[in-house]
């Protein structure tokens, strides 16, 4: 038999609210999707969040004394090596 919980709506802002008890089991912060299934019944489920992806672009210059080792067991592209080597003889 499912839990069954008592709540009262209540007005917030523009809007009409319901308290979700928190026996429920529902996380704080969650965003969640509203479906009205019919008068007065609904369904709740969890919207997939998109991945958050960190701008870094911002970053660079910000630290022009910070020079990166070189790693030794990572193999340059020969795309680097061909420009490094177009810059040493002042073609570019």
């Amino acid at each position: 038999m499912a839990d069954e919980y008592q709540g009262k709506t209540f007005k917030s802002g523009n809007s009409v609210a319901l308290r979700l008890p928190k026996g429920m089991g529902i996380p704080e912060g969650i965003e969640v999707r509203m479906v009205m299934e019919s008068a007065m019944t609904f369904r709740v489920e969890p919207v997939e969040a998109p991945r958050r992806k960190i701008d870094i672009s911002g970053f660079w210059g910000k630290a022009p004394w910070l020079e990166v080792p070189p790693r030794e067991d990572f193999e340059e592209r020969p795309s680097t090596i061909a420009r490094r080597a177009r810059e040493a003889r002042g073609e570019e």
